[in-house]
């Protein structure tokens, strides 16, 4: 989510939900036939739910909000009174990252019912306003270094919000019904399904963001039931809160969500790892007005507008997402210089093969030392990401992360140079143009196609990752296209 001019929506992803939003979500719960003795609400702002919940609920004895803002927490608390509420609903004022919250849970009897809006906002945006509304920090998702370091370790403070929901009801019986954005419910019932928490029942409804937060955001009604018995690995996904009938069921299969598991079922047999072929991501610089380039005759402007004469041996040519996904690849806009043939590589050797380039380099030196990102500590000067034998092949078959299309497209050398990606970009390297045309069109087919769409989302941000790629076995692939010959020519032509 983009952040707001207003502090509290941005410091504190405070989204308040409108009344009748809130109640339609009741009546939804409702429809589970849980019949709740307690109803917790842990960001309860204004307390919409709360307030909705004696409704649809008057047989509970216990009702808790809990919040952080004063201010939310007084005009709840005239309503209360107003609604003559006041005996069944606890307030408490306090910090969700801070309060002890196993001695409020344990007293609430169960099913316990967690409802709620949690803040929609991420870490990151959170860091960026040096925010203090943060939880303490740890790799609660398990990322690795590079990951984490990259940025992949980012996340939605809603998601760290619903993990805690899941630890209070690990050994209890209860329903989280929360908003949260899709993307977040996702990752919850992958953490769901890994961990084998008691699910017993999962729900998915679509909300219209824009009408009840004038935000445009993929967001939902996530529910989840919990309790004793048999555990599912499927989620009914709903169109909106009036549908009673599911739209789609995304599910769990080898520890990946899928998305439409008829047609994961169909080709599960094409997951499998090609020792032969891997995906790569294109390159990470972290510093375009420097790095990417715009040819003037025999020279280069970067993005301050300054002209340069440098080395062709480091500069080449650069596609990014929007080329690939237009099928605009025989020429390019920019230019990009690459100051490694491999990552780590010491790169002092520049200013004798390339002095142009070396004294360039020294000019920025400062903007690239100020490089965010820890992935650059600690390595050569000029270091950049993404870059290895590979980068230089001659052909490559790529494709977008970011455009909503599964279109392969084979890319050959632009002037005589190979052609570069930034890192926006996957793809996979080739050494002749017939093995990027044999390898675009058995990535372009039928199978390849419905295997890999069993598992996008394409509302997410960047529906198609690396670790969606890598799970498409291409030499199977080609053995159901009766291809396998042809592959295997070109597997022992491979430049190792």
């Amino acid at each position: 989510m983009v952040l707001h001019k207003d502090k509290n929506v941005s410091e504190f992803g405070d989204f308040q939900t409108p009344e009748n939003l809130a109640l339609e979500v009741m009546k939804v719960v409702n429809r589970l036939g849980v019949a709740p003795e307690s109803v917790l609400e842990p960001t309860c702002g204004r307390g919409s739910f709360l307030l909705a919940s004696c409704q649809i609920f008057p047989h509970v004895n216990r009702f808790v909000g809990v919040d952080i803002n004063l201010e939310h927490l007084k005009y709840l608390k005239e309503k209360i009174l107003s609604k003559k509420y006041s005996d069944k609903i606890d307030i408490i004022n306090g910090d969700f990252f801070t309060l002890n919250w196993s001695e409020i849970v344990k007293k609430l009897a169960e099913p316990l019912l967690i409802i709620g809006n949690p803040p929609w906002v991420t870490s990151s945006e959170l860091g960026l306003l040096r925010s203090s509304n943060l939880p303490p920090k740890s790799n609660f998702q398990s990322k690795s270094g590079y990951d984490a370091l990259t940025g992949k370790s980012n996340f939605d403070i809603s998601e760290w919000m619903l993990l805690k929901h899941l630890e209070w009801l690990k050994e209890r019986t209860g329903v989280i019904a929360m908003l949260c954005k899709t993307s977040v419910a996702r990752k919850i019932l992958i953490h769901v399904w890994q961990h084998k928490y008691r699910v017993i029942r999962s729900q998915i409804y679509s909300i219209d963001t824009f009408k009840n937060f004038n935000a445009s955001v993929d967001a939902c009604l996530f529910i989840l039931q919990i309790g004793d018995g048999k555990l599912s690995i499927n989620c009914d996904v709903f169109d909106n809160l009036a549908d009673k009938k599911a739209s789609q069921t995304i599910g769990y299969y080898q520890d990946t969500i899928v998305f439409n598991v008829k047609d994961y079922q169909r080709w599960s047999n094409l997951r499998g790892i090609d020792s032969a072929y891997s995906w790569r991501s294109g390159l990470k610089h972290d510093c375009s007005k420097v790095m990417e380039l715009i040819p003037e005759g025999n020279k280069y402007r970067n993005g301050y507008g300054e002209i340069y004469f440098l080395e062709r041996g480091y500069i080449y040519p650069l596609l990014k997402s929007s080329d690939i996904s237009n099928n605009s690849t025989s020429n390019c806009r920019k230019y990009v210089l690459v100051t490694q043939r491999y990552i780590g590589e010491d790169t002092t050797h520049i200013k004798s093969d390339a002095p142009n380039v070396w004294e360039y380099l020294q000019k920025y030196r400062e903007y690239l030392s100020k490089r965010s990102s820890s992935i650059y500590r600690n390595r050569p000067d000029f270091s950049i990401f993404g870059v290895g034998k590979y980068t230089f092949s001659p052909w490559k078959v790529a494709i977008s992360g970011f455009y909503k299309t599964l279109n392969f497209v084979e890319v050959g050398a632009i002037d005589g140079q190979p052609v570069v990606f930034d890192d926006t970009v996957y793809f996979v390297p080739c050494w002749s143009k017939s093995e990027a045309s044999f390898i675009a069109t058995i990535l372009n087919s039928q199978p390849a196609k419905e295997f890999l769409e069993s598992m996008i989302f394409w509302s997410d941000k960047r529906p198609i990752t690396i670790e969606l790629l890598k799970r498409l076995n291409l030499r199977v692939l080609a053995q159901i296209l009766n291809q396998e010959e042809e592959y295997e020519s070109y597997v022992k032509n491979h430049v190792v």
